[in-house]
């Protein structure tokens, strides 16, 4: 007599053979299920198994249009119900099947559906992790190309200007950002120097940082005024709609005459500037209007002050103050007195300072906002013989 296995709570057996036929038929019902990783295959292959190899009259997914042979109802007779859930318990969906003729199920067959079901169940899963992973590397690559060109849109070079130091820095705080720099020479010999930043984060303000970018350009080569340019940029931006008024834009601009040695600046909206003269009281260029698209009609004044050798100008983006350590903020007083008392004469050394503090401020917490900072110095001596 034939060896066999006692099925519990019932009093039929299946031998050895059977057995061993048995988790072959799965094992081969479950390489073809999982030989997909397409979400839709999976399931089409599962019911094509349900109804071909177990001789079902039909089977189906809920919530799907998915159906192979008889469609099963709630009114189906003998309608079965497998529920098909992920690592968590969280339910995908049910696998339908109706039975010919609505019969009851034999063991083998209620045993092989059981483990069908199991199977479907992780290669459903790892299908739509897949499709997860496909569209979440679409995205990366997107952002990472995003990421280039908005990096491509800063200054190529540095400046040079005779007798003064100029560097910046930017950083972002995602892949892209809403922080603007820019440098423009103008036909007189002057230099105009802009630090932006949209409201929020991410790609929508760094695509509108981009529209800022190429309105500030086209007005910024014609040489007007920075009132007049600061108004028109408002207007414009403010007529884009809801959207980029959502996105509104603070901004602090700054002339440069390098022979005159003076600065004119305006704010908008801005983190004040920190103007800072060999010993003198630091200075701070305060906002004298509001951010740019979200008031129409605005006007704004500039402001006109010497730029004395040995004297050291800051512009930055709110991402250098709001910089935490638990609870603590950085602030924009703890800035002015590190970009006060910054040994170097060189702009970028002073930039490289600032940043070194922040560091060890954060305590190497992650940064949580776009920084971006413009530093300029005008040179009592040689800028190379001091860093």
């Amino acid at each position: 007599m034939a060896a066999g296995v006692q099925i519990p709570g019932n009093g039929e057996t299946i031998d050895l053979q059977q057995q061993v036929a048995r988790l072959q038929a799965l094992l081969e019902a479950s390489r073809q299920v999982h030989s997909t990783i397409r979400e839709e295959e999976v399931l089409e292959q599962v019911l094509r198994i349900v109804v071909r190899e177990l001789e079902m009259a039909g089977a189906a997914f809920a919530d799907t249009k998915l159906v192979y042979g008889q469609r099963p109802t709630d009114a189906t007779e003998g309608l079965l119900r497998y529920r098909l859930e992920d690592r968590d318990g969280v339910r995908m969906t049910d696998l339908l099947v109706a039975p010919p003729d609505g019969r009851e199920l034999t063991i083998y067959e209620a045993d092989f559906l059981e483990g069908l079901s199991l199977q479907a169940a992780v290669a459903l899963e790892n299908a739509r992790n897949h499709k997860r992973n496909m569209a979440f590397a679409r995205v990366q690559q997107d952002l990472d190309a995003a990421r280039l060109i908005q990096r491509s849109l800063l200054p190529l070079t540095q400046t040079a200007i005779p007798g003064y130091s100029l560097s910046f820095r930017s950083s972002t705080c995602y892949e892209v950002g809403g922080d603007y720099l820019d440098i423009v020479v103008q036909p007189d010999g002057s230099v105009l120097m802009a630090v932006a930043d949209v409201a929020g984060k991410g790609l929508a303000s760094a695509i509108v940082s981009t529209s800022f970018r190429s309105a500030f350009r086209a007005m910024a080569v014609s040489g007007m005024p920075l009132d007049e340019l600061a108004t028109k940029i408002n207007q414009q931006h403010w007529a884009e709609g809801e959207e980029s008024r959502r996105r509104y834009v603070t901004a602090i601009f700054l002339k440069l005459q390098p022979a005159a040695g003076q600065v004119e600046v305006l704010n908008a909206g801005h983190n004040p500037g920190f103007l800072v003269e060999p010993g003198g009281t630091p200075h701070q260029f305060n906002a004298a209007g509001t951010p740019l698209g979200l008031l129409p009609g605005m006007r704004y004044e500039s402001e006109t002050h010497g730029f004395a050798l040995g004297s050291r100008l800051l512009f930055y983006t709110d991402g250098l103050t709001e910089v935490f350590r638990g609870d603590e903020e950085f602030g924009p007083e703890r800035l002015l007195d590190e970009f006060s008392k910054c040994p170097s004469q060189k702009a970028d050394g002073i930039l490289d300072a600032l940043w070194t503090t922040l560091e060890e401020f954060s305590e190497g917490g992650p940064q949580a906002d776009d920084m971006t900072a413009l530093a300029l110095c005008r040179c009592s001596t040689n800028p190379e013989m001091r860093a």
